[in-house]
């Protein structure tokens, strides 16, 4: 199944990229040109971060054992789980290539969804790591409001994830 997704993803960016081309060749201007090399800078510069980041995922999987995360995160974790899975996600560094394959990683190791789904959005919404460029940019009144009133969130999500569909995705 999980193979499945990411042949769907994969023939999905694939159609936009060839489309994306298609255009930028047919306006004849080398836009594609730029627009590729652009793409090889970007992947060359992110790999090794991609790399260490489905090592640790990887590691996690193989090396934390099972009955630490069904304890810490699993499906009989509770609120405990989900409280954890919002602290590690809001504390977790990093983009996407990071915080993904971690959370990959704990599923795959036996996570249950809810404190999957409470990591997730605490790392999307909470994101420590971007307090001092937030504070920096929009200023330190913003950032209270905004977590004062995002709080919550991560572990709100991680319980209606474990209600509706923590059955329905440890099958």
């Amino acid at each position: 199944m999980r193979k499945s997704n990411v042949i769907v993803s994969t023939t999905i960016m694939a159609v936009i990229a060839i489309t994306l081309v298609t255009i930028g060749y047919m306006q004849g201007r080398g836009q594609h040109i730029a627009g590729l090399k652009n793409g090889f800078v970007m992947f060359y510069t992110i790999l090794p971060l991609l790399l260490l980041a489905f090592m640790v995922a990887g590691l996690a999987q193989v090396m934390i054992p099972r009955e630490m995360i069904a304890k810490l995160v699993g499906e009989e974790s509770g609120m405990q789980g989900i409280f954890i899975g919002a602290v590690a996600g809001a504390l977790t560094p990093g983009g996407p290539f990071i915080s993904f394959p971690i959370a990959a990683g704990l599923l795959r190791a036996g996570a249950s969804v809810g404190p999957i789904v409470a990591f997730v959005t605490g790392w999307l919404i909470l994101a420590v790591t971007r307090l001092p460029l937030e504070v920096g940019l929009i200023g330190w009144k913003f950032t209270v409001i905004r977590i004062a009133s995002s709080f919550f969130i991560p572990p709100i999500a991680g319980i209606i994830a474990q209600s509706l569909f923590g059955d329905y995705f440890n099958e």
